[in-house]
């Protein structure tokens, strides 16, 4: 059955994550290294944006923003348009653990998929892009990528 395995790949790839990151020394999630990633690309984004880019729910984010924020990796101000949202920044010390990070990462985005070939691997990331995005429409958690902002 596809969704079990699709499941169980994703155990897989977050024991993987979690493994090597431990491993080097550092204290991240999954979710908190695509947040501050998302921030590098992105700063000053609110945060259901932020939801948005990496495709969760806008209520588990503010959890994981608070625990970024807590360690001194994100700032949260209030955003001058609208003062009823937060914009969120990554700190020097976000910005350094990415860095820090971005290597572990790439390796380990290697050893989730250690038993494909180069070839199969391509292959595979392939068809799994193609079938998120045949199913997004089905997603509580919809990927939203950021529309360029209109020049004044």
């Amino acid at each position: 059955m596809p969704g079990h395995l699709i499941r169980r790949m994703q155990q897989i790839a977050v024991s993987i994550f979690a493994d090597r990151i431990s491993n080097a020394g550092y204290d991240l999630t999954p979710v908190q290294f695509a947040c501050l990633n998302a921030l590098e690309a992105h700063p000053g984004v609110d945060q259901a944006t932020l939801a948005g880019l990496i495709a969760y729910d806008r209520v588990t984010i503010g959890g994981v923003v608070d625990r970024l924020e807590a360690k001194g990796l994100v700032t949260r101000t209030v955003n001058k348009n609208d003062r009823r949202s937060r914009v969120l920044k990554l700190t020097a010390a976000g910005a350094g653990l990415l860095s820090d990070t971005r290597q572990v990462v790439r390796q380990t985005q290697a050893d989730i998929l250690q038993g494909l070939s180069g070839k199969e691997a391509a292959t595979f990331v392939e068809l799994l892009q193609k079938a998120v995005s045949a199913a997004e429409g089905e997603s509580r958690a919809p990927f939203r990528p950021r529309e360029p902002e209109a020049r004044k």
